[in-house]
């Protein structure tokens, strides 16, 4: 079967194409930290999240491994019609479950969703199995607690980059404990799916340290639990997978998107034309459009009453 990367772009206005094409021109491509002293200071110079207003509820989740904190948004007005648990992205090394607030915030009201954000611990501290210790903590509290907590137990869950590998690697662990009954969803956004440097991918980002901070230590990274591309793929819920057709990492989107569909699971992917790894965060109507459409297939899934 052949068919052209084109037929695969999100449906979005001419002038968003230009003006994201225009905004990528004039903005220089980044690197993450090399060594773990670049990583400290990137840290250290990292500045502190804007407040959600209201602010998110700061909660602890007891774990075998250790304490998981969580931050939660609940709908300004009325309960919540579902639950979405988020999963930052950061390279597994960076960032924090805060960084996202606005956005949960915004997300928490406009689906009358409880949004729950995850802190999982970072490596290279805390490297490979920590972070997926901790997103599956948070998704089992969710799986028990949800429907006396939140008044629902419709869940979701999702992450862009480091967080949508992790989120993928939740929902396997939890389908192989069989509770991953109760996600409706998972809206992953370009994420990074094989850490093996065997997929054109995986190539491309050998050589990047957040790699080895994760994962240095372990000998085979086809493990699907740090490398989902490789996992048996079938029982997992619908997947909304998000990705930008000059990412790095859009080979990974278009293999996982095939697995996902030869396992028979439903699978919907969607490519935005011009728009580079992270494209979501950035301040362009490119962004905005596809976080809309993130939120349409949320409602779809989750926040129906």
């Amino acid at each position: 079967m052949r068919f052209a990367l084109d037929a695969l772009f999100a449906d979005v206005p001419a002038e968003q194409v230009d003006e994201a094409r225009d905004f990528y021109r004039s903005r220089m491509p980044g690197r993450g930290p090399g060594t773990l002293e670049e990583l400290k200071e990137a840290r250290a110079k990292r500045p502190t999240p804007p407040a959600a207003d209201p602010p998110a509820i700061e909660e602890t989740i007891e774990a075998p491994e250790a304490p998981v904190p969580v931050r939660i948004f609940t709908p300004a007005d009325g309960p919540p019609r579902g639950v979405y648990l988020d999963i930052h992205g950061g390279g597994f090394y960076m960032d924090s479950a805060a960084r996202g607030d606005i956005r949960n915030r915004e997300l928490a009201d406009a689906l009358h969703l409880a949004v729950v954000s995850v802190d999982y611990r970072l490596a290279p501290e805390h490297p490979w199995p920590a972070a997926p210790d901790d997103c599956e903590a948070a998704a089992l509290w969710l799986v028990e607690e949800s429907a006396a907590r939140f008044g629902t137990s419709r869940l979701a869950i999702g992450g862009s980059s480091a967080g949508a590998t992790l989120a993928l690697a939740t929902l396997l662990r939890l389908r192989d404990r069989g509770t991953v009954g109760q996600f409706t969803g998972a809206a992953l956004q370009f994420g990074t799916y094989d850490l093996s440097a065997q997929t054109p991918a995986g190539r491309r980002i050998a050589d990047e340290y957040f790699l080895q901070a994760y994962a240095g230590h372990v000998e085979d990274r086809t493990v699907p639990d740090i490398s989902p591309l490789y996992g048996a793929l079938g029982g997992l819920p619908p997947t909304l997978l998000i990705v930008g057709s000059e990412d790095v990492v859009l080979e990974d989107s278009l293999a996982l998107a095939g697995r996902l569909s030869a396992a028979g699971n439903d699978v919907d992917i969607r490519v935005y034309p011009e728009s580079p790894h992270g494209f979501t965060g950035h301040p362009t109507a490119m962004a905005r459009t596809a976080l809309g459409d993130i939120n349409s297939w949320l409602r779809e899934r989750i926040a129906q009453p």
